[in-house]
Formats: structure tokens, sequence, C-alpha cells
């Protein structure tokens, strides 16, 4: 028995990219951006950004359309799905996922939102 669970707190890298696919089902992608911070052997503080490619399908696709942005500080729960394809010289490529199944978004509501 295995288990394959990835949760992640970040900042999306862009706005989503959405679409409906045949049989109209929703998908939206996009980045999102962990930072690390910690201090190095010489005690300086650095910060390391990872970037993640975050997949989310049906209704939580429609939620990023409707309510995420360039920035949006968002929780992600899912799991890790890594697919392949060949490219246009016959190479194959892999590309590795987040395929979420939560989304909790963090944002601080302004006054506005209210």
């Amino acid at each position: 028995r295995g288990l394959n669970r990835v949760t992640l707190i970040g900042n999306l890298g862009n706005v989503p990219e959405y679409q409906v696919l045949e049989g109209g089902v929703s998908v939206a992608k996009f980045s999102l951006a962990t930072n690390e911070t910690f201090k190095d052997k010489n005690g300086k503080t650095r910060t390391e950004t990872e970037w993640h490619s975050i997949v989310l399908w049906r209704s939580l696709a429609e939620l990023a359309r409707d309510y995420l942005q360039k920035g949006s500080l968002v929780y992600i729960e899912g799991k890790i799905k890594t697919r392949n394809y060949e490219n246009k010289d016959g190479s194959k490529r892999y590309v590795t996922e987040i395929i979420a199944e939560q989304l909790i978004m963090l944002d601080k509501r302004s006054e506005s939102d209210e």
C-alpha cells in the first residue's frame, strides 16, 4: 500500500489557464511558487523558490478561473502525477504535475470584497 499526498502553500506565478475539454469537462492550470528560507553555512539568510505545476479539474477549475489571479496565496492538497509525451523531434519528455483535490484561498479579504 502506498500514499501519494502533497500539501503546498504558495503564490500563483500566473493567471490560471482555463479551458473546457470535450464533454464539457473544465480544467485550469497554473504555476505555484513555494519559498523556503534558511541560513547558509555562513549564517546568511537565504530564500529558495520551488515552482510547481498545478492542475485543477471541474468545479475547482471554475473556482480558480473566477477567483484566482497572479500572486494569490493558496493552500493546495492533492497528488503527484507524472506523464510523458513525445516532442516534435521525437524525444520523450516528462512532466510532473500536482493534481489538486482541495483548494483553499488564503488571501486576506479586502474591504471592497465584503
